[in-house]
């Protein structure tokens, strides 16, 4: 029995180990589904707004993309005016009066003979040039930056050979930074290993997010075709204006740099893929007309302007109507310079197209405003924030944020760091997970442990039980073939006669009903156990006189105590008219003078005593004893049923262990209790208290 217990046992506690373990590793699968759900959701917004930003940059790359090449002059003739007119209607450009379109800063056009002009370049010629305020310092910030810096970057491409603006970049980036970015790389690729195996990488959470949309991948060359009267008088037009505005230009240089101090907007670097070829002469012949005009050189240079249009009026009549003109895509050019050490891009991106008419190279573009495209980004990341995110535009990425998406335009990256508002919910949540886990490991490990100390106990105290049970069968035979052996002994004897003493033949007639008496008071007692354990047990409670009930059962055990020398005293109390089952009562007694006569039987003093009292609440009957008393440790015990003291092997006194059992549920019964005391100098009191009904 124990053997199995214990197999039942070790498997119940091996199940509950292999739960708990499993149960832990899901708290960790869990977590770490947290965690990707988490960087999911950074990743998911991440591509919102790369997408978003793609929209607004392809929107507004097609826009610039088709914006007729004749608006980024200062004046140009309508498409739909007649060729051959005297006078044509010379229009101003729709970009004048303003340089921030958007994202496009400052639009110009480098002619072929490296001049600059710009849709501004009218600002000059008016007679009073305060009144054009900001407008005319920034104009001449503008195509001093184009100057300075761009011309000297197309002048160093040979044509058709325009390098990659990432190439420019990573020549200015520190090998450092280079290192970093890679390390950067390195851990990212590792990172999505990690959180498939469910680890969060922990030297970068980002990921790389291209923006296209000046990659020039669905962009197209424009061919159109316009009027070659249109055409020339454009050229002439703003060929005049250009000299113009370099005669102004120098005039008013000095005082310009003294006191317009105009900041332009912050450089934007994009990568280049290319760019239709510039020619270098061109552009030198540009810088070399960057000198001090004169007044006298004013005037051949307006000579020359006039016969330049003489000439073109004339040529018209010669050379074809039509011309085709040919707009190239716009592509980005970096361009580092001093102006660009704080940009976000490390220099300036300029969107560069070329322009074909016939033999006629131009190149017409803008600065990106990278204010505005910050702004940009900014916006569609507000729009697209979470619950609990946030974000941050930085140069670098950031340790503390939550994911990083690296915005590459191809000519640069924006970092987009976005943030956790409250960086410990996760957490948070994962340790009052593990805490309800553990709790609730920790009742079942309590209830198990319980349930298999419960489990032995039974096991225990059934096996007690039935080997109580197998004495009480033991011990029921014996007492059962005792006295019918007796029975049947003196029976024979009288049938056949042997007995010829009349007294003697009287006492084995007595002996016969003691031991007939002493067989009915143990199947009385196994029938009232039994009922008893069964529920059935029914009492029948009237008023009457304790104390004659008790005198009787006295008077009915005087000679079984005295066949065992025991004299039988008593000593009644005044109690009454109480509610009593008298049967119950009797059995009371019959047992408790049976048990004195039992165990005191080799006592020297064997006088038994019954007393009865009352007090305030109970009816008192006590029987004491001068015996060998109970041992103090098995006061209770000897009111279970089937107990006995000591080995059943060895045990000298009879009984079935159901008397005792007995007194103490009919004292219940009567709402009352039984105890044992230690008697003087020696023996046992047995002290049975019923409830005083009146």
């Amino acid at each position: 029995m124990y053997k199995r217990l214990i197999i039942l046992s070790a498997i119940i506690l091996a199940a509950l180990c292999g739960l708990a373990w499993l149960g832990y590793y899901s708290i960790q699968i869990w977590a770490a589904g947290m965690e990707g759900t988490r960087l999911g959701e950074f990743a998911a917004v991440a591509e919102q707004v790369r997408q978003d930003i793609n929209r607004k940059l392809d929107e507004f790359i097609a826009a610039e993309q088709s914006r007729p090449y004749t608006e980024y002059q200062n004046y140009y003739v309508a498409d739909n005016t007649v060729a051959g007119q005297q006078q044509m209607p010379i229009l101003r450009s729709p970009l004048a009066g303003t340089l921030g379109q958007g994202l496009a800063y400052g639009q110009f056009q480098i002619n072929p003979n490296g001049g600059i002009i710009t849709p501004n370049d009218d600002i000059r010629a008016m007679s009073d040039p305060s009144r054009a305020g900001d407008l005319l310092a920034q104009v001449d910030l503008n195509v001093r930056n184009v100057r300075d810096n761009l011309l000297p970057a197309l002048s160093s491409i040979e044509a058709g050979s325009l390098r990659m603006g990432s190439d420019l970049e990573k020549d200015a980036q520190p090998k450092e930074q280079q290192l970093h970015e890679e390390a950067q790389t390195t851990a990212h690729e590792g990172g999505g290993k990690q959180v498939a195996q469910g680890k969060a990488p922990q030297a970068f959470r980002g990921k790389n997010f291209p923006i296209e949309s000046f990659q020039n991948v669905e962009q197209q060359t424009q061919v159109v075709s316009r009027s070659r009267a249109l055409i020339e008088q454009d050229y002439a037009s703003n060929l005049q204006q250009g000299v113009m505005n370099q005669t102004a230009e120098k005039a008013a240089q000095a005082q310009s740099e003294e006191s317009l101090q105009v900041s332009q907007p912050q450089a934007i670097i994009v990568d280049v893929p290319t760019v239709a070829p510039v020619r270098t002469q061109q552009m030198q012949r540009r810088q070399s007309a960057d000198v001090s005009v004169s007044d006298t050189q004013t005037d051949r240079t307006q000579q020359r302007a006039d016969q330049m249009m003489q000439t073109q009026v004339e040529t018209i009549e010669q050379e074809p109507d039509m011309v085709q003109v040919r707009i190239e895509p716009f592509v980005p050019l970096k361009v580092p310079c001093r102006e660009g050490e704080n940009s976000v891009f490390g220099g300036q991106i300029f969107m560069l197209r070329h322009v074909q008419i016939e033999d006629k190279h131009f190149v017409q573009g803008f600065q990106l405003n990278e204010a505005e495209l910050v702004r940009e980004v900014e916006e569609s990341a507000k729009q697209f924030m979470r619950e609990g995110m946030d974000f941050e535009l930085a140069e670098k990425a950031n340790g503390g944020s939550a994911y990083t998406a690296i915005l590459d335009f191809g000519f640069g990256r924006l970092i987009l760091n976005l943030l956790e508002t409250n960086p410990h919910r996760i957490a948070r949540k994962i340790s009052g997970m593990r805490a309800w886990y553990f709790s609730i490991i920790a009742v079942v490990l309590l209830a198990v442990a319980l349930a298999l100390m419960s489990l032995w106990h039974s096991t225990r105290a059934q096996l007690r039980l039935a080997r109580k049970k197998d004495d009480f069968l033991s011990a029921v035979s014996h007492e059962l073939r005792t006295p019918l052996t007796s029975i049947r002994m003196y029976a024979e004897m009288l049938e056949k006669n042997w007995v010829k003493s009349k007294d003697k033949a009287a006492d084995y007639y007595r002996n016969m009903r003691q031991e007939s008496e002493r067989l009915s008071r143990l199947i009385e007692n196994v029938l009232d156990f039994s009922r008893i354990q069964r529920g059935r047990k029914r009492y029948n409670f009237s008023l009457g006189d304790i104390n004659k009930s008790v005198a009787g059962v006295v008077e009915m055990m005087r000679p079984y105590a005295a066949q065992n020398g025991f004299e039988i005293r008593t000593h009644f109390g005044e109690l009454g008219q109480t509610a009593f089952d008298p049967d119950a009562v009797t059995q009371i007694v019959v047992n408790l003078l049976d048990n004195a006569v039992k165990y005191a039987r080799n006592a020297e003093d064997k006088i038994i005593i019954v007393r009865t009292r009352a007090d305030r609440e109970f009816t008192i009957i006590e029987v004491e004893d001068h015996g060998p008393g109970v041992p103090h440790r098995q006061h209770k015990k000897i009111f279970e049923e089937f107990y006995r003291i000591g080995a059943e092997s060895t045990r000298e006194t009879t009984g079935t262990g159901l008397g005792l059992a007995l007194v103490k549920k009919f004292a219940q019964a009567h709402n009352g209790f039984v105890e044992i005391i230690n008697a003087r100098p020696k023996g046992a009191i047995f002290r049975v208290a019923l409830a005083a009904h009146t």
